[in-house]
Formats: C-alpha cells, structure tokens, sequence
C-alpha cells in the first residue's frame, strides 16, 4: 500500500544522510509556514543551503526537478524569506534540490532555484 507521508518521510531521510555523507551539516527539517516547507536546511562551509527532497516511483510520473513549477517556486522562497527573517540570516544562502526515484537513486542538483531572497 502506498502512503505518500512514510515514503516522503524515508526520501527526506535518505537526502539528509547524502548531504551529511558530502559534509553538510543538517541544521532544521520540515521547516513549515502556513504558505508551505522547507523539506531540509543546511550548511555547507558559510553557506546556508534550503533543500527541497522530491521522490517519483514510476519514471510516467516525470521527473522529481520537473514537479517543482513555478507556483511551488513562488511558495519556496516565501517559506524561506520568512525563515531567512526569522533566523536575521544575511549570509550566502543556496536552494538546491534533492531527487530520488524509484530505485532510489539521488540526483543532487545544487544551486538548482534561482531566486533573491532578503
């Protein structure tokens, strides 16, 4: 039986042990507002990196990168300026993206949401 909760869960969980294995340090998971989430934060170095985890079972489904429009986007970065304002953050901050598929194989896109926040 497929519960998207479990499996979003065990995505997230499998990305952050990636990010960790390449020497980011996890700092927050499932940072959520009323307007959406921050599936994980992290640092790498001085960077402060929002990572948004996407997992597609079945490659008819497209692409975990492709799932992410604009309107997602648009609740990305409003989700991440509040956190950003709420932690007075003014360093280098990086929106990278995390996919797994249905062999859960990660494709680790960095820089992958071109976007200023304040």
């Amino acid at each position: 039986m497929f519960r998207p909760g479990v499996s979003g869960q065990a995505a997230e969980d499998q990305a952050a042990r990636h990010l960790e294995q390449q020497g980011l340090r996890v700092q927050a998971r499932n940072v959520r507002r009323p307007y959406g989430e921050l599936d994980l934060v992290a640092m790498e170095g001085e960077t402060l990196v929002l990572v948004e985890v996407r997992k597609r079972s079945h490659p008819g489904f497209g692409g975990g990168a492709e799932s992410i429009d604009r309107r997602k986007q648009a609740r990305l970065l409003r989700v991440a300026e509040a956190y950003l304002q709420e932690r007075d953050w003014n360093g280098p901050v990086r929106f990278d993206v995390i996919t797994l598929d249905g062999q859960d194989r990660i494709e680790w896109l960095q820089d992958a949401i071109q976007a200023s926040v304040s």
